[in-house]
């Protein structure tokens, strides 16, 4: 397990002198100026046209699909595309609550809740105001909701807090566990909806999200149960929510986990906040179109409201910025990204510390 810790002055790089330093505003001030000259931060309505053009026309194709079938055991098959087209479906949810859409905000956030709530099931506002949490401290100890599970362990303060000896021997081998949890994701992820909408406070839009819910939720239901017999809509049910979940934390956890953690009192400069806990995934194009963008984790998080189609072209221009400021860049690929998930969770449950000390936060505490 890995720690961005503040240093004093004995922690900065050798032969980097203070007066030698760019302030890490300045820093970011000049690569955002850069991105936003060469054309990358425009609204891409073409391409985003056609992927909600697709997004329609793939989900009722899976309901004339679910119709046409009938009680029948490729309804299971179905079942698999069903969690390709709502993942793929959340994505492009996920571009419109970061804005990348549209120009205006309105047009964004309803684009995300007819996306998220009508069409996969997922409450917007519960998704804004944890996403919102993450983005703006990521890997931060007590303050990122992602690396605060009710199941998991990611930091020695929540193992340390689990004593019993069955927590310790699950902890211990939690990184085993984690995709096989991820078949349950899908199932927390409306559970957690739903459990949003009835909690007091405020919330935006709380009616409308509930009516949203209420019809792809209840109304996916009533499909599957209409046209299949019970059982059949049960493994049904059961595959679609299981592949939904594994396909979705398949794509998120690579970003972020086993990359370094910022204790809860660090200050770090925004730029090498996000880049020193985020990690890219190398591949191609495919990639972006598999796992929505979110392979291009460290660009998404310098730049949230920039397309995602936009951002293989802009790393190039991220990973030499931050080689020429001394920033390390983390990129590897998809099966590394995910033997490092689980080797830092059975670390981590094992008790294990192994604080980070990095010169770059040394150097650039604020």
């Amino acid at each position: 397990m890995t720690e961005i810790r503040p240093a004093g002055p004995a922690g900065a790089r050798a032969g980097t002198s203070t007066a030698e330093r760019p302030h890490p505003t300045s820093s970011f001030t000049a690569l955002t100026r850069t991105i936003q000259e060469a054309g990358y931060m425009r609204r891409r309505y073409g391409f985003y046209a056609a992927r909600l053009s697709g997004a329609v026309v793939a989900v009722a194709g899976l309901v004339a699909g679910v119709v046409l079938l009938g009680d029948s055991w490729w309804q299971v098959a179905l079942a698999a595309v069903a969690a390709v087209v709502f993942t793929q479906i959340a994505f492009l949810g996920h571009d419109a609550a970061h804005k990348q859409i549209f120009r205006s905000g309105r047009a964004n956030d309803w684009a995300s809740l007819v996306l998220a709530d009508l069409f996969v099931g997922l409450s917007y506002g519960w998704w804004q105001r944890k996403h919102t949490r993450h983005h703006a401290k990521p890997n931060q100890v007590d303050a990122d909701p992602d690396i605060d599970l009710p199941v998991l362990s990611f930091t020695p303060g929540d193992v340390e807090k689990r004593r019993s000896p069955l927590a310790r021997w699950f902890l211990a081998r939690q990184g085993w566990f984690f995709f096989p949890l991820l078949l349950l994701e899908g199932l927390d992820l409306h559970v957690s909806s739903v459990k949003r909408l009835a909690q007091p406070g405020p919330m935006q839009r709380r009616w409308v999200e509930a009516l949203f819910l209420t019809v792809r939720l209840g109304g996916w239901l009533a499909l599957v149960l209409t046209v299949m017999s019970p059982g059949k809509a049960a493994v049904f049910l059961a595959v679609q929510l299981g592949l939904f979940g594994l396909y979705m934390g398949a794509s998120f956890a690579p970003n972020h986990k086993g990359m370094p953690l910022v204790p809860k009192d660090a200050r770090i400069d925004f730029l090498r906040r996000q880049v020193l806990t985020s990690r890219n995934i190398r591949g191609g194009r495919w990639l972006d179109v598999v796992m929505g963008g979110l392979n291009h984790q460290v660009e998404h998080h310098l730049f949230p409201s920039m397309p995602s189609i936009s951002l293989r072209r802009v790393a190039p221009i991220v990973r030499e910025y931050c080689a020429t400021h001394q920033i390390p860049y983390t990129q590897v690929s998809l099966a590394r990204s995910y033997a490092i998930v689980v080797r830092h969770l059975n670390t981590v449950g094992l008790g294990d510390r192994d604080p980070f000390v990095c010169p770059m936060v040394a150097a650039y505490r604020v």
